[in-house]
């Protein structure tokens, strides 16, 4: 090819921008979605935060209202999906920790923000099909905390005690995963698995929540994974922590309500209502 044509293409595509060349990435609503983005890092940025966790607290909240959709992660193919007007418990952690990092960062580009989105969401940070994304909160937590993004404080807190499962829910339920029907990502899945056979994992049980020191040593912002009462699965459900006339509650994608929204009550009786929970697990950014 012609050089000075080579040379015409190469800037013509840096006039387009990086939006029209971002490979690997689908847009719910491309035009919308990153103009939010960057006025979300944008107020992030221009405050003065205590903690990571503050932050991640305010962020949290600039989605409240936000229908609640299950499966918007799912395609054809495996690629990074941005979707800030529909989430569920998992879409609405990742998002926000992927801004509050990037806020962190002091970067207020939406390409910064798919940066750390995929390196929170993917395994290593890499999209590698199915499997590669961290769909076991266990999976997502040894991964992210090995690669420095977040801390699991949960050993440190008051009441702290441990469980031991082996985690296999998606092979022993791939009916309910149209992508377990390849065989090959299934035999990846069930790799993953492997590696949490007979899985120890800290928690706080539900009983514990109300305790004074357990509720001093929790902080706005901190990311709740809900334990299972399933014996093949630890965690069910994610929220953040917020506060509200100086209590915590959990700010969450509620399925039943369909929105995101701050639970009606403090976080232990809204853990103690659901018979589906035995307690949680606490997780913080870091930076």
């Amino acid at each position: 090819m012609n050089r000075t044509i080579l040379a015409f293409i190469t800037g013509l595509c840096a006039v387009l921008g990086a939006a029209a060349a971002s490979p690997g990435v689908r847009w719910h609503n491309e035009a919308a979605d990153t103009t939010r983005i960057a006025a979300i890092l944008d107020r992030a940025c221009s405050q003065r935060w205590a903690n990571p966790s503050a932050r991640t607290a305010a962020i949290a909240a600039e989605f409240v209202g936000t229908p609640y959709v299950a499966h918007t992660l799912e395609g054809e193919q495996e690629v990074l999906t941005v979707n800030l007007d529909q989430l569920d418990c998992t879409t609405l952690v990742d998002v926000t920790l992927a801004l509050s990092y990037t806020a962190g960062e002091n970067r207020r580009g939406w390409q910064d923000f798919l940066y750390n989105l995929r390196r929170l969401r993917y395994r290593g940070g890499e999209t590698d099909g199915y499997a590669s994304r961290l769909h076991y909160n266990c999976d997502w937590a040894v991964d992210n905390i090995h690669r420095g993004n977040i801390s699991d404080v949960t050993p440190q807190l008051p009441k702290c005690t441990y469980m031991v499962r082996s985690i296999d829910f998606m092979t022993a339920n791939a009916d309910k995963y149209p992508a377990m029907a390849d065989s090959a990502t299934r035999a990846r899945i069930k790799s993953v698995e492997s590696g949490f056979r007979n899985h120890r994992f800290p928690y706080i049980k539900t009983i514990d929540l109300s305790n004074a020191a357990v509720k001093a040593a929790l902080r706005p912002g901190d990311v709740l994974g809900f334990v299972s009462n399933l014996k093949n699965l630890d965690i069910t459900h994610m929220g953040i922590l917020v506060e509200k006339d100086g209590e915590l509650y959990v700010l969450h994608a509620s399925s039943t309500d369909g929105l995101v929204e701050v639970s009606a009550r403090p976080l232990a009786d809204f853990v103690r209502r659901n018979r589906q929970w035995i307690g949680i697990r606490v997780y913080r950014l870091r930076e």
